[in-house]
């Protein structure tokens, strides 16, 4: 079987895209694939409990409770290695997930860790993507699957998809338009690679 793991920190909802289009094209018996379980950085994120409804198996791993260690990205890295590990990953997914990993975890992932930025990379990587697009001028933002490397946001790019920046555009409504994007780019992502095998 080969196992997705998914890692969030909020609401969730690019990772329940992937889980429903799991369900909906049947991943399962198409690729033997599946997603093995659900992962937080936050006890709050809204997007545990769709995990739990779908029976999937969560996990919550605060990095806050790492704050005291000399190395605490290092440490807390580690101990989300330990977590993720057991599932035999084929892919790690990052679905909103809020922190920027160690190059010794993405190197341990290598061609295995997935992220959907919202943006057209490399145009605006980082934060705060939909304010910088705007004040660019930009007629065009979207949404980039990408590999995970040691480089923020410039792994090799996977799919892309454009949305039109109508004149008047607030951050958030070009969010919301980039989102419907990524939920729909980023399950095909994944099923191609669970196709390529």
């Amino acid at each position: 079987m080969k196992n997705i793991v998914i890692l969030i920190s909020g609401g969730g909802s690019n990772m329940a895209a992937i889980v429903k289009a799991a369900q909906r094209d049947a991943w399962e018996d198409k690729y033997q694939a599946r997603v093995a379980a659900v992962i937080s950085n936050r006890a709050d994120a809204g997007g545990l409990a769709f995990a739990r409804e779908h029976a999937i198996p969560t996990a919550v791993l605060s990095h806050q409770d790492f704050a005291q260690h000399a190395q605490p990205r290092e440490a807390f890295d580690a101990a989300l290695q330990t977590l993720i590990d057991p599932y035999q990953p084929f892919l790690v997914v990052l679905a909103g997930f809020m922190r920027i990993l160690t190059p010794g975890f993405v190197q341990h992932y290598d061609q295995r860790l997935l992220n959907i930025h919202p943006s057209l990379l490399p145009a605006f990587a980082g934060l705060h993507t939909h304010e910088r697009a705007i004040e660019a001028g930009c007629r065009y933002a979207g949404a980039t699957v990408h590999r995970v490397t040691a480089e923020l946001d410039h792994g090799p790019i996977l799919a892309q998809a454009v949305v039109p920046v109508l004149p008047g555009d607030t951050a958030d409504q070009l969010a919301a338009r980039v989102l419907t994007q990524e939920h729909r780019i980023y399950p095909a992502a994944i099923a191609e690679l669970l196709r390529a095998g």
